[in-house]
């Protein structure tokens, strides 16, 4: 048996973080990461790894699975990583209340794909 791609790992660790950071926004809102420091720089730190494990898949397998906005998820890393001075909040809010969930589930089905061709 050989070892799984790196782009097997990397989408696996994509659904990892994103279950992660549903479950750490659970029950809370929007004023929370106001009150929550703890919470926001979780938030955060989990949406860098996200995007940093997005980074590292190759362009083949981005190019096959182009329901997934890459550009924009490594964009967000790169905006968190350089611009870290200068985060809104709201988008961090944004992205974690609205666009992980149905991210989730997209990656979800990949992963499944992937180990249904096993």
């Amino acid at each position: 048996m050989h070892d799984p791609s790196p782009d097997i790992v990397r989408i696996k660790h994509m659904l990892d973080i994103a279950k992660e950071i549903i479950d750490f926004s659970k029950n809370k809102n929007r004023e929370d990461l106001d009150l929550d420091r703890k919470l926001t720089l979780s938030l955060i730190h989990l949406l860098e790894i996200f995007g940093e494990a997005a980074n590292g898949i190759s362009s083949e397998f981005q190019s096959k699975y182009s329901n997934i906005p890459w550009k924009f998820i490594i964009g967000m890393r790169n905006r968190l990583i350089h611009g870290y001075y200068d985060i809104d909040l709201d988008v961090i809010w944004s992205t974690v209340t609205e666009d992980i969930p149905p991210l989730e589930e997209k990656i979800k089905i990949i992963v499944e794909k992937i180990d249904n061709k096993k």
